[in-house]
């Protein structure tokens, strides 16, 4: 009896001293151990064109994920796993890498897109694997495809370098983030904030209850200025074709189509893409990965001449009137070397107007001598040319206006009268990209005036109003008023004149149209120019073609930018159909099409 009392008393003692000396202690040894804060990943904004088409969507996928912290063993773990779930020696490869990027306690995607069968499967044997589970999340789609991937970019798994600048408490239960395009330039605006769940969890770290929620804030959707209808005629219209093509709307800046030919499916890059496909798309001749439209730099050839016209007509170095005898070529004084037009016979009198419609090369040698390369760059400059244009994309290449001190550092030898002959006409060492072009043009088009392109129109969070973007307006071009008639007068005789170097882009269109054409040469012709004339050139020698235009002259509401490489004719014929499509009633093209009017 009295050794019952005892251990009775004992075990009231014990229980006083847990349930009430040491309450607070072990309240808190026990709240810990199960209650979890689970990260709830934020919704990613949406991506529409102007029209109000989704363009890049999210899609529900079911996808199996791991908390390190909750295994002893993910090796055996992951051996077991795969007795009941097939798992790719790639997924294995990339879960390990994450691991190592991540800490401990976040959840690390091992399989994504499982099926049907094998979430049932998983649902009946999670008990032997603590720390899986099966978590639906919205993985990033682009319904588009290959037509807006230069546009759009695509998502992919974070890496180490961009963990190490990305805040990694809003990002802890992202595994995707913007690798390029506009997916990247807005990853802030697209991505949202992060919420979390308090949540009570048993011993084998499976969910319980919810104690409590913050919610987390989605991305903001976002509006582009591209239509995508366009932007299919004009990758239907390139077919196989290599290049380029950026159209822009010039009283707003706003780009309308921008693509960039071959192209690939941002698709295959969400989840992560094989090495086999990988390396055929990096190592493929035609480069699909490569964004001509931004990277790309070509010669700006012919196209210069209506910018170099009006800087002449502006300095007072021509007049509209003012006129040079043309035979062929352009002979330096003091040189026996004779740079030569385009064509063999030459031009004879021309004006600044026929040496646009007609292209003369010779003209424009005399010009660029008189003008100088100093004089010539500045005018350049104005246009945009040798700079950025600011558009909402990452990457985008600078092309270059040289000048001698350019030359001098970086080639080491000093500039010559030579060099400034042939950048009148575009050639040399001068450098432009399609982005960039296309925006010059749209400056010709406002008669001066310069708009900074761009893609996004308005962003928009949840049910608040969209929020415009304010296109960056910048100083007009402050050249004289009588040079614009001249030139945009000229540039559409390039089109209607029957001598106009832009013929094929065809007759008896329902608008009016200014236009410029342009043969930027591949390899370096000039020390032996009578290979100008040659026609047996390989595919891969042969010149790029460049189409300047925009439409209507009187009211303009586009302006493109073509770049065929390889293909010095397509690019009118290119242009032609992009324009019928954008500025005409379908019947209207179809009508165009069958009189076959696009071949001269």
């Amino acid at each position: 009896m009295l050794l019952a009392t005892l251990l009775m008393a004992g075990l009231i003692a014990r229980l006083y001293y847990l349930q009430i000396s040491q309450h607070n202690y072990y309240t808190t040894l026990s709240r810990n151990n199960r209650i979890d804060l689970v990260p709830i990943e934020p919704k990613r904004g949406l991506i529409y064109d102007r029209n109000g088409k989704v363009i890049a969507e999210n899609i529900p996928s079911f996808n199996l994920v791991v908390t390190p912290a909750h295994i002893k063993d993910i090796n055996a773990t992951i051996k077991s796993l795969q007795e009941i779930i097939a798992l790719s020696p790639t997924a294995i490869e990339e879960f390990h890498k994450q691991r190592q990027q991540r800490r401990r306690f976040e959840q690390i995607p091992l399989k994504l897109r499982l099926t049907e069968q094998e979430v049932a499967t998983f649902a009946v044997n999670q008990w032997r694997f603590p720390g899986m589970q099966i978590k639906p999340q919205l993985l990033r789609h682009y319904p588009e495809g290959d037509s807006l991937a230069h546009v759009l970019g695509f998502v992919g798994r974070i890496n180490a370098k961009e963990l190490k600048i990305i805040d990694q408490t809003n990002y802890s239960v992202t595994n995707y983030i913007g690798k390029s395009g506009i997916e990247k330039f807005y990853e802030d605006t697209l991505h949202g904030k992060v919420g979390y769940e308090e949540v009570e969890i048993d011993a084998g770290g499976r969910p319980i209850r919810n104690i409590s929620t913050t919610l987390p804030i989605a991305g903001k959707n976002l509006y582009l200025s591209i239509d995508t209808n366009l932007q299919q005629q004009v990758q239907r219209s390139m077919g196989k074709q290599r290049g380029a093509v950026v159209a822009i709307e010039p009283s707003s800046g706003e780009v309308l189509a921008f693509y960039s030919n071959p192209s690939f499916d941002p698709n295959l890059f969400v989840t992560g893409i094989d090495v086999k496909r990988y390396q055929a798309l990096q190592q493929s001749d035609s480069h699909p990965l490569y964004n001509r439209a931004l990277y790309g730099q070509y010669p700006l050839a012919s196209t210069i001449k209506p910018f170099l016209g009006l800087a002449g007509l502006d300095a007072g170095l021509i007049t509209p009137s003012y006129q040079i005898y043309d035979t062929g070529g352009y002979l330096i004084e003091g040189s026996n070397r004779i740079y030569r037009d385009w064509k063999q016979s030459g031009h004879a009198w021309v004006d600044i107007s026929k040496a646009i419609t007609e292209s003369c090369d010779t003209f424009f040698y005399a010009l660029a001598h008189r003008f100088g390369i100093k004089h010539i760059s500045r005018y350049l400059a104005n246009f945009g040319f040798g700079n950025y244009t600011g558009i909402d994309l990452p990457g985008e290449a600078k092309g270059l206006v040289p000048t001698p001190e350019w030359k001098q550092s970086k080639r080491k030898t000093p500039w010559y009268t030579g060099d400034t002959v042939l950048t009148g006409i575009g050639q040399g060492f001068l450098l432009t990209t399609p982005i960039q072009l296309a925006s010059a043009t749209a400056i010709l088009a406002n008669r001066g005036q310069r708009i900074k392109p761009h893609l996004v129109r308005a962003a928009k969070l949840a049910d608040n109003p969209p929020q415009p973007y304010r296109p960056a307006t910048q100083t007009p071009l402050l050249l004289k008023e009588s040079a614009w008639p001249v030139i945009i007068d000229a540039m559409q005789k390039v089109i209607s004149d029957p001598h106009g170097t832009g013929r094929r882009f065809g007759h008896y269109a329902r608008y009016s149209v200014a236009a410029k054409t342009g043969t930027a040469q591949v390899i370096s012709r000039l020390e032996n120019q009578e290979s100008l004339y040659r026609t047996d050139l390989p595919q891969r020698l042969r010149d790029h073609g460049l189409f300047i235009a925009f439409a209507p002259v009187e009211q303009p509401k586009i302006a493109l930018a073509i770049i065929t490489e390889h293909n010095e004719a397509a690019a009118a014929t290119l242009a032609r159909q992009i324009f019928d499509a954008y500025l005409l009633p379908k019947p209207h093209i179809a009508k165009y099409q069958q009189s076959k009017e696009t071949t001269v």
